[in-house]
């Protein structure tokens, strides 16, 4: 595929955030785009990569949401699971300069204006005070060890002690 932009793999590995069980809606990609990079990109570079990915066959629309071809996820498959999202980013890239287009493939036209209505929703569900199911869990604090139980003396051990 060539020429390989930056829009197309975090497009790429949103959705495989996203649509992991069923198909995404735009909303869910965008929050998954921001949840992976920190940033959404521009509503014209996420309408181009729908476009050049439908292309290539690697997204398909589906029940009124958008999901991963078995090319994409092959694409997607092979980088280190601990890996950081630059580095998936760059992994994605390098697969997607890889792939060759085979065949005719549906074209997913998803205009500027929706793009921006879903990074305007994306935006307005970030600052509600609703639970985001998107958003990286907190970290536990150094001395938290889970497991552990306060040593707690036995009924009998303390009335000696008192008797």
């Amino acid at each position: 595929m060539y020429p390989v932009h930056d829009a197309d793999a975090i497009l790429l590995l949103a959705m495989s955030l996203a649509a992991k069980r069923r198909p995404a809606q735009l909303v869910e990609i965008i929050a998954a785009a921001d949840l992976a990079q920190g940033v959404v990109p521009p509503e014209t570079k996420m309408s181009d990569s729908f476009y050049r990915l439908s292309e290539y066959g690697l997204i398909r629309e589906q029940d009124g949401g958008y999901t991963l071809t078995p090319d994409a996820q092959q694409i997607l498959s092979g980088h280190a699971k601990k890996a950081k999202s630059q580095e998936r980013i760059y992994d994605i890239k390098e697969n997607l300069a890889d792939f060759h287009l085979s065949g005719e493939h549906a074209i997913i036209l998803v205009t500027v204006e929706q793009v921006a209505a879903a990074i305007a929703e994306h935006q307005a569900i970030k600052k509600s005070p609703g639970k985001n199911l998107l958003v990286a869990k907190p970290k536990p604090p150094e001395d938290y060890r889970p497991g552990q139980r306060k040593q707690y003396k036995s009924f009998a051990t303390r009335r000696r002690k008192e008797g």
